[in-house]
């Protein structure tokens, strides 16, 4: 499942990231969406099944803006309780805004009948275009605690004013704020996200030696693009029976507002 927006588009020969936005819902065996621990499938099954189309879906609250929106729906199969044996429904709504911002809204019920309560964590999985990943910046996330990927999930703390990039990263930034940005100073862009029920982020880029190892990404894709993907990780989600989780991600492109390492919060870190 695919959903994407007018904020950015990079295409390649073998694949095309513009905020393609892939959804992972993983049960606690996998510890977190993105690796290979665990028995199921990397970064869980949600990404890898056929969603249904919601014809006749709630409208939106009163007091929002015009939005043009479609509700997807993921359901247990027979099939997949073989794998992982507990029922739920998962529902998505993807929506754009009048002037291009792009909100995902996602509610996860565990609709089990036997009384079991079930754990799993999630994670939007975002690709952002950027002209020179050099030249790229995030705001945010300074001084927090991560987990490094690349150390065998090491925790360190971040250190700086803010994230930048000159060789493969793989971080899980924990009890990150509710906003997030990324300056792409060449384009003069800032991409913003807004996130709820989401605490921990995921930043990540695979640099030359393995974009050259990867079959579906190109040598040099990995100077125009990064990954920056709100995520539940660090504390995984537990739901009784009936009880229904929800998270949601904003994101908007705004000119950028950069001086002396500091974002205009009247542009940018706007209140919702």
């Amino acid at each position: 499942m695919e959903a994407k927006s007018l904020l950015g588009r990079m295409n390649s020969g073998n694949s095309c990231f513009s905020l393609v936005v892939r959804l992972h819902l993983s049960p606690l065996m996998l510890f977190v969406e993105f690796g290979t621990i665990g028995s199921l499938e990397q970064h869980g099954f949600a990404r890898n099944r056929l969603w249904s189309v919601d014809r006749d879906p709630p409208p939106f609250p009163a007091n929002t803006s015009h939005r043009a929106f479609v509700d997807l729906i993921l359901r247990h199969s027979e099939e997949e309780v073989k794998i992982w044996p507990h029922r739920y429904e998962c529902r998505l709504r993807v929506a754009l805004g009048p002037g291009g911002d792009l909100m995902l809204t996602s509610r996860i019920r565990n609709t089990n009948t036997d009384g079991k309560s079930f754990t799993f964590t999630f994670a939007y999985h975002t690709y952002f275009s950027v002209t020179d990943i050099s030249e790229v910046r995030v705001e945010g996330l300074e001084t927090l605690d991560y987990l490094d990927n690349l150390k065998n999930r090491e925790r360190f703390t971040e250190q700086g004013d803010a994230l930048t990039f000159e060789s493969e990263v793989d971080k899980v930034y924990l009890s990150t704020p509710t906003k997030i940005a990324i300056l792409d100073h060449e384009r003069k862009r800032t991409f913003v996200l807004r996130k709820d029920g989401l605490p921990d982020a995921v930043v990540w880029n695979p640099w030359d030696k393995k974009a050259k190892a990867m079959a579906d990404f190109g040598d040099d894709e990995y100077k125009h693009m990064l990954c920056v993907t709100a995520a539940c990780v660090e504390k995984p989600i537990i739901l009784k029976p009936g009880e229904e989780w929800k998270g949601r991600l904003e994101i908007s492109a705004v000119p950028s507002s950069y001086c002396s390492g500091q974002l205009d919060p009247r542009r940018i870190f706007r209140s919702n």
